[in-house]
């Protein structure tokens, strides 16, 4: 099977040097945009961003594009809400069409327990600057009419959240966006070329051992999502994470029917319909740990019984393809992005299902960490060591989906 081409227009591949002020260890979106700002907002541009595939053909091609903000925790609203301002922005920062539309986004409540939840999440949101309202069942069929609110389900629908500059993007677009802009600042993109182990000497990252060679970097940066345990243990750094396969799927074409997105954790089902017109449903993580970018069949046969509970007019739409990415859980359900024991050694990693939405916000913050060696304020919350002094940020209820 040959291996996809990048759209030549956008930028040229690289061949490595044999060092960089900078190596990013994957070139999905947090990869991309970290070169990005690492270029544009701090002068370094002797970067190379190693990727093991091709450029953004990981994780950031295999999710379901929602962003959103509406997070629980001042640091999660924080650096998530930065990333929603910075998303309103991008088309025109990077001169390029990310298709980013802002249709607004429904978590759903099922049970009294969710209605607290939820109200709380909404009054915690809007003290953190965040908009957010809460529905009742009436306000959120006017919202999606499609939505079923009848009371004599399984899980009748008892009201939800709504963020109404939440929304999707172009996933694909967003990449090329990205590294067309780090590309035109200088920006390296090796791709096939997997990293093999990190060399360190006297506690501090010097190179990495690649598949096309030995690369020295006078930093390190890690951004490879699932599989950042495996590359940060050839540093002797063992990670709190678990990697899950997470399933999606998308429908036949249709016509436009569902003007919104809807997110429900009860019942495991998540759907937008994306702007060609097919529908995009995501669910929970498979509670197996694996690197397969697949998943079990019984997580997708839950997953549409849930849609078809929720949008009883999907009954003949048809499923056209499946995939699954790599997802990395930490013990709090949030990131952990910043130093680590080892000197010039960075990580961006954990973020689970809420990678994609991060993007720019990350990148930002991301590139401020490994510019000046210390954390960006807003992701000073997510370092490593909050796991050994308890400093939790725990988001398992706000991620929207089972982790």
């Amino acid at each position: 099977m040959s291996l996809p081409e990048h759209p030549k227009w956008l930028w040229n591949a690289a061949e490595p040097k044999r060092s960089y002020d900078v190596v990013i260890v994957g070139a999905g979106g947090h990869g991309l945009a970290t070169a990005y700002y690492l270029a544009k907002n701090h002068g370094i541009t002797n970067v190379a961003v190693l990727e093991r595939g091709w450029l953004a053909g990981g994780n950031m091609a295999r999710n379901t594009t929602i962003i959103r903000s509406n997070y629980l925790w001042d640091e999660s609203a924080g650096i998530y809400e930065h990333a929603l301002k910075l998303w309103e922005g991008l088309e025109e920062e990077l001169d390029y069409d990310v298709l980013f539309s802002q249709r607004g986004v429904l978590n759903l409540a099922h049970s009294l327990q969710d209605v607290r939840d939820s109200v709380r999440r909404v009054e915690a949101n809007r003290l953190n600057g965040v908009d957010a309202e809460w529905l009742d069942p009436e306000q959120v069929r006017e919202v999606c009419p499609i939505v079923n609110i009848s009371p004599d389900v399984r899980y009748p629908v008892l009201g939800a959240t709504f963020q109404p500059r939440a929304g999707i993007a172009k996933h694909d677009h967003v990449a090329w966006g990205y590294a067309r802009a780090a590309a035109a600042l200088g920006v390296d993109f090796i791709e096939h070329c997997e990293v093999t182990g990190l060399q360190v000497t006297d506690g501090r990252v010097t190179g990495v051992e690649t598949s096309q060679g030995t690369i020295a970097a006078g930093r390190v940066a890690l951004c490879a999502a699932g599989h950042s345990s495996v590359v940060a243990k050839t540093a002797g750094i063992d990670l709190p994470l678990q990697s899950h396969p997470l399933q999606a799927l998308v429908s036949e074409l249709l016509e436009p029917v569902h003007p919104t997105v809807v997110m429900s954790n009860a019942v495991h089902v998540y759907v937008s319909q994306a702007h060609k017109g097919e529908l995009v449903m995501g669910a929970g993580i498979d509670a197996a740990n694996s690197y397969r970018q697949r998943g079990a069949f019984h997580i997708i046969e839950r997953q549409m019984a849930a849609a078809l509970e929720l949008f009883p007019i999907f009954a003949r739409a048809h499923v056209l393809r499946t995939w699954g990415g790599v997802v990395d859980v930490s013990p709090d359900a949030s990131p952990i992005v910043g130093l680590t024991p080892v000197e010039n050694l960075y990580l961006n990693c954990g973020w689970g299902t809420g990678g994609f939405k991060a993007t720019p916000g990350v990148g930002w913050c991301f590139a401020h960490t490994v510019a000046n060696d210390e954390p960006h304020p807003l992701n000073a919350p997510f370092s490593l060591d909050r796991f050994t002094t308890g400093a939790l940020v725990d988001e398992h209820g706000a991620a929207a989906v089972a982790h």
